[in-house]
C-alpha cells in the first residue's frame, strides 16, 4: 500500500473520531434532541470498506451509522444539522441520528430498526442487477442483526438471485449489554454460518483499517466481476455505551480486561504503527484541518432554522 492511500485512510479515521468525540462532548447541551449511537472504536470497519467503494456504489446502515455516512462521503454539515433537528439536515431535521441519507454520496439510508435496512439493501442490489449496473450495494449491520429473521431471508434471496451485494457484519460482541456468547452458540462463527447458506464469506480484524481495506477491495472486485454476493465479518470494539455519549465501564457487563484490550485496539494507533511514514507534522496538519471542518459543521447547524410546521406533513408517503 502506498503512502497516499494510507494517508487518506488515516484522515478518514480521524475525521470520524473527531466528529464523534465532539458530538459526545456537546450532547449534554441538550440541543441534539435525539438518541445517539456513537461509533468511537469502530471507525476502521467503515473506512476500510467504504474506501473500496466508488461514489456510485450504494451503502445502507442501521442505528449506529455516523461512521458509515461519513466514510461513504456524506455531507458533514447536513449530518450535524440533522442531529440538531434543523431543516438543513440530511433528512430535513426529522430523522435524527439514526435516519441518515445522502444520495449524492450513495448513502441510501439508515434506520433505527435492527436489521431493517438489510432487505432494503438487497432490493437496491436487485435493481442494480436488473439495470446491468457495474455497481454494488454494501449493507452494514451489527452482530445482533444476524439474530433477526429478515437477515436469513435476505441472505437466502441474495444467494438465490446471485446479487451484487456485500454484507458487512461489524461484530462488537454486544447487543446493548448482552454478550454474543449469551445469544449465540460459542462454537459457531457468524461468517461460517453464512458460508453454509451459500454465500462466500470472510472474516477480518475490523480494527486494522489496512487489513479491512485490502480484503474489502478484493471482495468488491469479485462482486463487480459478477461472482455473486459476499459476506464479511469484521471483529471490532464499541468503546462507549450502547446509546449515549458516555463511557459505561462501571456497569460491569464488560470485564476490565476486555475494556483494556478494546482501548488498546485503537484503529488510529494501529495505523500509525503500521505507517511510521505519517509524520507528526502531517498528522497535526490533518487534525487541524478536521477540527476546523468539525467546528464549521456545528456552527452551520446552530445557525440553521428549524423546519416549519407544515413540514410535519411532508414525506409521509411516496410521491
Amino acid at each position: 500500500m502506498n503512502i497516499s492511500i494510507a494517508e487518506n485512510l488515516y484522515k478518514q479515521l480521524l475525521k470520524i473520531r473527531i466528529i464523534e468525540e465532539e458530538i459526545s462532548d456537546r450532547y449534554s447541551e441538550e440541543k441534539m434532541r435525539c438518541p445517539t449511537h456513537l461509533a468511537i472504536g469502530q471507525e476502521a470497519a467503515a473506512v476500510g470498506v467504504c474506501a473500496s467503494l466508488n461514489n456510485n456504489d450504494y451503502a445502507v446502515s442501521g442505528h449506529r451509522a455516523h461512521h458509515h455516512y461519513i466514510a461513504k462521503g456524506g455531507n458533514i454539515n447536513k449530518l450535524i444539522a440533522e442531529l440538531y433537528g434543523k431543516e438543513t439536515g440530511c433528512s430535513g431535521g426529522k430523522g435524527g441520528s439514526m435516519h441518515l441519507v445522502d444520495k449524492n454520496a450513495g448513502f441510501m439510508g439508515s434506520t433505527a430498526i435492527v436489521a431493517g435496512t438489510i432487505p432494503v439493501g438487497v432490493g437496491l442490489s436487485l435493481s442494480q442487477k436488473l439495470k446491468s449496473s457495474k455497481n454494488i450495494t454494501c449493507i452494514f449491520f451489527g452482530d445482533a442483526a444476524t439474530e433477526e429473521g429478515v437477515f436469513y431471508e435476505s441472505i437466502n434471496f441474495a444467494a438465490l438471485k446471485d446479487l451484487p451485494v456485500l454484507f458487512v457484519c461489524e461484530n462488537n460482541r454486544f447487543s446493548c449489554f448482552t454478550h454474543l456468547s449469551q445469544r449465540q452458540p460459542e462454537s459457531r462463527k457468524i461468517f461460517q454460518m453464512v458460508s453454509a447458506m451459500g454465500i462466500e464469506s470472510f472474516e477480518c480484524d475490523g480494527n486494522d483499517v489496512i487489513s479491512v481495506y485490502n480484503m474489502a477491495n478484493q471482495i468488491t472486485k469479485t462482486i463487480k466481476n459478477g461472482e455473486g454476493p459476499k459476506f464479511l465479518e469484521l471483529h471490532t470494539d464499541r468503546w462507549l455505551e450502547h446509546c449515549g455519549p458516555n463511557y459505561d465501564d462501571d456497569l460491569g457487563y464488560r470485564s476490565k480486561i476486555e475494556i483494556k484490550k478494546s482501548r488498546e485496539n485503537d484503529p488510529i494507533k494501529i495505523l500509525e504503527k503500521k505507517f511510521p511514514e505519517l509524520s507528526s507534522s502531517k498528522k497535526n496538519s490533518i487534525k487541524k484541518e478536521l477540527n476546523l471542518l468539525t467546528e464549521q459543521a456545528f456552527v452551520f447547524a446552530e445557525n440553521s432554522n428549524f423546519p416549519p410546521e407544515k413540514e410535519a406533513y411532508t414525506n409521509l408517503y411516496s410521491q
